[in-house]
């Protein structure tokens, strides 16, 4: 038999697993972050349907309208969007 006590024992570490966000919900917001960057430096995008890592704030973005990027922040710390 579980007693309250081993079952708050129990829920507590499983609660700390599952308190951060989910990484789909990290993605999503990759990807509009991603479609912002891209739309504010005036580029034809329409919205980011996949992103890769290349490094510390560097991706290669696909748009939903073929148009590819890579996003990343230049020495200045700019966010820069070359297309690929």
């Amino acid at each position: 038999m579980i007693t309250p006590a081993r079952a708050s024992a129990l829920i507590l570490p499983l609660a700390a697993l599952f308190s951060g966000p989910s990484p789909a919900a990290e993605d999503a917001a990759l990807l509009k972050d991603l479609t912002s960057v891209i739309m504010l430096l005036g580029m034809p995008c329409g919205q980011v349907v996949s992103a890769k890592r290349r490094a510390d704030n560097d991706y290669i973005a696909l748009c939903k309208d073929g148009n590819r990027y890579q996003v990343f922040v230049n020495a200045e710390g700019r966010a820069v969007a070359q297309k690929k």
